[in-house]
């Protein structure tokens, strides 16, 4: 195991712990009714108040349904680090990570099988989100969208996007921006370079990057998720507000049933039936209660989801797909490198 994926066994590890993992699973593929399956779900940052809630509400149905009782424990890092870990051996059940290359590295490893996609609707998609911005009480920059990113007096923060899910919707969410309104590639470089010229912190994930924005203070504008960004504002007594930009990317995290634990645990049919209840609509109701956006045109809460704002987005077929994209900007010697390399040269 090299040293890069020693590190994110230990981050994913520690995260698992955090949460009580580490107490003694009571995990059986034969148990009686007394021993609860055992289920991971291994997902990246700004989810766990998300899955909270879903592992509630699921356990309870489930049991009911199936006479079994389940505990659901989670791992939360970023979510690349997440997805090495998986591959290095953290034994999820399930895997719910922030980007389609994530899983696709997990399935790559032999873990997943290939179909992944076509197993859940929407090619396993069951909620979306878009990249918007976080700012200080009454924007005292007055940001309201990208070109004011790249003012001299705007200061950035936002997750690094060879790490995190959120950093490469964030750069991708910038560079698609620029192509919407009819600007070349070169444009949308140079903009996305000014966008991390100004950016003086990269945090390895996405809630890492709330904690630098909201706790520390540094920085006069976030670009995060848009569940995470409400969460973010929630928490802040006043002190944050958000501002949705004209369009954005819509975000597409994808869950995948991890086959070679769940066969080897004897956990798929629980596996299997917890991803499906995101698509339920007990499940979509707690998916919108955390300001993510549902998939399909069912309305799961009509007395209490959160209505959230009309955007205009582009997916990531707007920036050549996930294979090109990763390999364009985020492999090494691509354009993010170049960004980063020419900063650290100044």
């Amino acid at each position: 195991m090299n040293g890069s994926r020693s590190l994110a066994w230990l981050v994913a590890v520690c995260g698992l712990l955090a949460v009580g993992c580490g107490e003694g699973s009571g995990r059986s593929s034969s148990g009686g009714s007394a021993s609860p399956i055992a289920l991971l779900n291994v997902s990246y940052d700004p989810t766990r108040e998300l899955y909270r809630d879903i592992n509630a509400a699921f356990a309870s149905s489930y049991e009911q349904a199936h006479g079994r009782a389940v505990a659901i424990k989670q791992s939360h890092a970023s979510s690349g680090s997440q997805a090495r870990a998986v591959i290095d051996g953290l034994e999820a059940d399930v895997v719910t990570l922030a980007v389609w290359p994530d899983v696709a590295a997990v399935a790559k490893a032999g873990l997943v099988a290939k179909d992944w996609q076509a197993r859940f609707d929407n090619d396993s998609v069951p909620y979306h989100s878009v990249v918007i911005f976080v700012v200080r009480k009454g924007n005292p920059k007055g940001i309201k969208d990208w070109p004011d990113l790249v003012r001299d007096d705007i200061a950035i923060i936002t997750p690094n996007p060879k790490t995190s899910g959120n950093g490469k919707y964030s750069f991708l969410a910038a560079w698609g921006a620029v192509k919407a309104t009819g600007g070349s590639d070169d444009d949308a470089e140079r903009f996305v370079t000014e966008i991390y010229r100004r950016t003086p912190v990269l945090d390895t994930g996405a809630r890492a990057a709330t904690a630098t924005f909201s706790q520390k203070g540094i920085g006069d504008v976030h670009l995060t998720f848009e569940n995470e960004a409400y969460l973010e504002v929630a928490e802040s007594a006043g002190e944050l507000e958000i501002v949705y930009p004209s369009r954005s990317i819509r975000v597409d995290p994808p869950v995948a049933v991890v086959d070679a634990t769940v066969d080897r645990r004897g956990t798929r049919h629980a596996a299997e039936a917890y991803l499906a209840f995101l698509y339920t609509p007990e499940g979509r109701a707690i998916v919108a209660k955390h300001h993510y956006r549902p998939w399909g045109e069912a309305t799961p809460a009509p007395s209490t989801a959160p209505t959230l704002p009309l955007i205009e987005t582009f997916d990531i077929t707007a920036v050549g797909g996930w294979e090109a994209a990763m390999s364009r900007f985020f492999a090494e010697g691509g354009v993010f490198d170049a960004i980063y390399s020419a900063q650290a040269g100044k």
